[in-house]
């Protein structure tokens, strides 16, 4: 797996939880900004993504396992979209709150990716 990608996914996923959170510290909910942030954090996911399927097909494998790698690249690829549409039902500093736990969940999944595929 590329380790720049793994960096760079899990420090813009930082960067989104303090901007985030950030805002719940102000009392503010999710805005149009925080979705085009939350897009580039999954984008980058996503090519994670996709990198990691090419080398698995390539035959490269994990070190603890494919099925459990697996598991944990779509879960990273997911944790923000998903805190992304939690944010959209609740508009308050929570909905902000809530992408902030997500971002944060995305950087604690790159670390374990990173120690699953060998790093």
């Amino acid at each position: 797996m590329l380790d720049a990608l793994t960096i760079a996914v899990a420090v813009t996923a930082l960067a989104l939880a303090s901007w985030c959170g950030f805002a719940a510290y102000r009392d503010q909910p999710t805005k149009d900004w925080h979705f085009i942030g939350m897009a580039v954090v999954s984008v980058l996911a996503l090519a994670q993504l996709v990198v990691a399927i090419v080398q698995l097909a390539r035959g490269e494998k994990a070190d603890e396992g494919t099925a459990i790698f697996l598991a944990y690249l779509i879960g990273s690829a997911l944790a923000v979209p998903a805190a992304g549409f939690l944010s959209l039902a609740e508009r308050t500093r929570w909905g902000s709150a809530t992408v902030a736990a997500g971002a944060v969940v995305l950087a604690v999944l790159e670390v374990r990716l990173h120690d699953i595929w060998g790093g």
